[in-house]
């Protein structure tokens, strides 16, 4: 399907993505006294149970596997000559109150003086005791160095697995053993007033723990092609990027993103890319650090009010293929502009976000089963999924 991955972008309603690097200068230095724990920490889902109505003895079992990744990029020079997206450390220390940490500054002289390579911070989890880490890829994309720190204190060069600009995901790994880790869960399961827990690196501060609701469910920020994120109001903030959104079961069912923000900060709208995603993704990412998927090779568009009600639904619903492309998996199953797509192996389409992912979730070569109408009358065709690495869907 003809639609470009999207990077996530800010939107006119603010959607702001929780770019994690501080760029221009390091973020607040997180204290090193943590003392070195036994590392035989993995956390079984089963123990993370609630106790006496709070979330003490879950948090405490879940942090040890939620890091800090942090990374150092090249700083681009804009047309002028100076340094392009510095990042704002007056508006920071205004909002938060906090001095401007020494050896820390925008650049080796100061603001206005020689600058040197970005620096910031970003969450990240360990999925993996043998040190396989999920982060986002805005918060790795373009690094030049990443060190990833554990609650514990320790720290170790981590190296960039596989990124997924599309869905926002990357896989970072390390050289470690028996690292604690937590397993991802089912985000089908969860329903709106849900109980949910972020924990991330907000601003540099180091392992902070929020807990809310779930807001929405399948929300479609125009963030990529395949939007189908948990809202959260758990406060998600500016370094949480990258961090794990757990149910009460101490299970991912969410990896932390975007926010819509007036300001820049948590204002309750977070939104987290689903597991039901994810875990996909990232089994991908991990194996050999490529995503592959399927490809019909169609331009598509909504079904208009009006031919809804030409075709007697009550609402639209269903795909309109637009184009068909030359040579591609769509032309050879005989599909033809003007065939509005209804189901892909059995699921309903409400809309072209639906199909883009029905197809996209499947590997080349699958063969997919869509009913289709044309002239009105209802049609099937058995399609065999091409591999187009640039086209999504």
């Amino acid at each position: 399907m003809k639609m470009q991955a999207k990077t996530a972008r800010r939107t006119a309603a603010g959607v702001a993505m929780m770019a994690a690097l501080a760029t221009g200068g390091m973020v607040v230095a997180q204290d090193d006294d943590a003392a070195a724990t036994a590392r035989d920490t993995t956390v079984p889902a089963a123990a993370a149970t609630r106790s006496g109505g709070d979330y003490v003895d879950l948090v405490a079992q879940l942090s040890p596997a939620v890091v800090t990744i942090e990374v150092t990029k090249s700083q681009p020079v804009s047309a002028e000559g100076g340094p392009q997206g510095a990042f704002p450390w007056e508006e920071f220390m205004e909002r938060f109150g906090m001095p401007m940490p020494h050896g820390q500054m925008p650049g080796p002289g100061g603001p206005g003086g020689p600058r040197g390579p970005m620096q910031g911070a970003g969450t990240g989890f360990v999925i993996s005791a043998d040190g396989q880490i999920v982060t986002n890829a805005h918060v790795v994309s373009g690094a030049d160095t990443v060190t990833v720190k554990l609650e514990d204190g320790r720290s170790f060069d981590g190296e960039v697995k596989g990124i997924d600009e599309a869905t926002d995901l990357a896989v970072v790994e390390v050289d470690a053993e028996d690292l604690p880790h937590v397993t991802f869960g089912d985000s089908t399961e969860l329903r709106v007033g849900q109980n949910v827990i972020a924990i991330g690196n907000p601003f540099g501060l180091g392992n902070t723990v929020t807990t809310g609701i779930v807001s929405a469910l399948g929300r479609d920020i125009n963030a990529g092609p395949f939007d189908d994120f948990i809202q959260t109001d758990a406060a998600i903030n500016r370094g949480n990027s990258g961090g794990p959104l757990f149910n009460e079961a101490g299970e991912v069912v969410g990896i932390n993103t975007a926010i819509i923000s007036p300001t820049g900060g948590s204002v309750g709208i977070g939104f987290s890319v689903p597991s039901e995603i994810a875990s996909d993704i990232v089994a991908d990412l991990a194996d050999d650090g490529e995503v592959t998927r399927g490809w019909l090779g169609v331009q598509i568009k909504p079904v208009s009010d009006e031919v809804a009600q030409a075709l007697g639904f009550e609402t639209p619903r269903g795909v309109m293929i637009e184009r068909v492309t030359r040579d591609t998996p769509a032309r050879a199953a005989g599909l033809e502009p003007g065939d509005i797509v209804t189901s892909v192996n059995g699921q309903e389409m409400e809309g072209p976000r639906d199909l883009t992912r029905a197809i996209a979730i499947e590997r080349p070569g699958a063969e997919v089963d869509i009913t289709f109408l044309r002239g009105g009358k209802e049609q099937s065709v058995t399609v065999t999924l091409g591999d187009r690495a640039d086209m999504p869907a």
